[in-house]
């Protein structure tokens, strides 16, 4: 998984509108670059409300939230339209983002071992370094603590 100070590195993913969106272009912009397992799974939909509840927020310190995971496009699109999520859903089948990243990982689930992607966020600066790296985030409480994150030691 990529450390705090390095360079985040760029990609361009589809969004959910089959949109083509590169992280380039939030250069000026702080990142909140969040990856999750599947789309409408009881975890990855807590932590996606709970991103989308904060969005305004978000918004507010002129902070951007992406969703990246593998799931398709058409995935993606049902997933916003019935949780109503205000933010950019990535699709990244081929795992380019994912990987890129390192979050695609061996887990383990009631003793079964598979590889798949570990629930990770990255703050991303200004200048498109990574500053800070959650691994294995909780998906009820992610969104509150980079928010916490983001406005400490602001007014």
């Amino acid at each position: 998984m990529l450390e705090t100070g390095t360079k985040a590195p760029d990609f361009t993913l589809p969004d959910k509108d089959g949109n083509p969106v590169s992280l380039a272009s939030f250069a000026g912009k702080k990142v909140v670059l969040y990856f999750y397992p599947r789309d409408n799974t009881p975890g990855c939909t807590r932590q996606a409300c709970a991103f989308a509840g904060a969005y305004e927020d978000f918004k507010r310190i002129n902070a951007v939230v992406i969703g990246v995971s593998k799931d398709s496009v058409a995935s993606h699109q049902k997933f916003a339209e019935k949780h109503g999520l205000p933010f950019v859903l990535l699709s990244d089948p081929e795992r380019t983002a994912i990987e890129a990243y390192g979050v695609w990982q061996e887990k383990k689930n009631y003793g079964k071992v598979s590889m798949g992607v570990v629930r990770s966020t990255f703050v991303i600066d200004e200048n498109g370094v990574i500053e800070k790296v959650m691994p294995k985030v909780k998906p009820d409480t992610n969104a509150a603590e980079i928010l916490a994150y983001l406005t400490k030691d602001k007014p």
